[in-house]
């Protein structure tokens, strides 16, 4: 059986025809072409999979696409913003995450910038960031690659750029 569903994608309304088991992730790289949301492991381990759902971190591949019916979801293509001139502007932690070289294969960085982003978004930047804040915003995404060092030094430098 499919379903109608209607929610915000990256800031524009869309429309989708899902089917009853059909997961989020899948309907959004397969049938939206949002393809930058990555599938890793399927079972809500690896963090590759993170959106935005009402600017919350969510795994896509442990929702299925009929949950997010009038809802707003961010995929990783919606941190950009568009400029004045017809161009995208990074977003801080992009741009953290290229000045920092926090990324080396680049599988797990979709869901390492949506949970960094969301948890930046929620904190009060007067702050001082701490070293557990930063390990909280990084703890559940698995890089293969690296040893975080630089994923930590860019959730930093893009705290700074958000103050």
């Amino acid at each position: 059986m499919t379903h109608s569903v209607q929610f915000t994608l990256n800031g524009r309304g869309v429309r989708a025809e899902v089917g009853d088991d059909e997961l989020l992730c899948d309907c959004l790289r397969e049938g939206l072409g949002q393809i930058g949301t990555r599938v890793g492991c399927r079972e809500g381990v690896c963090g590759s999979c993170n959106v935005l759902l009402d600017g919350l971190p969510v795994r896509s591949c442990l929702m299925l696409a009929v949950q997010v019916d009038g809802r707003a979801v961010t995929t990783v293509e919606g941190l950009a913003r568009d400029d004045k001139r017809g161009g995208q502007v990074l977003h801080p932690v992009q741009e953290a995450f290229r000045e920092c070289h926090a990324l080396q294969c680049g599988f797990c960085t979709p869901g390492f910038l949506m949970t960094i982003a969301a948890g930046l978004d929620k904190r009060d930047p007067t702050t001082k960031l701490t070293e557990e804040e930063v390990d909280d915003m990084v703890g559940g995404n698995l890089c293969r690659c690296t040893g975080y060092a630089n994923i930590k030094k860019a959730v930093h430098h893009a705290a700074e750029a958000m103050k």
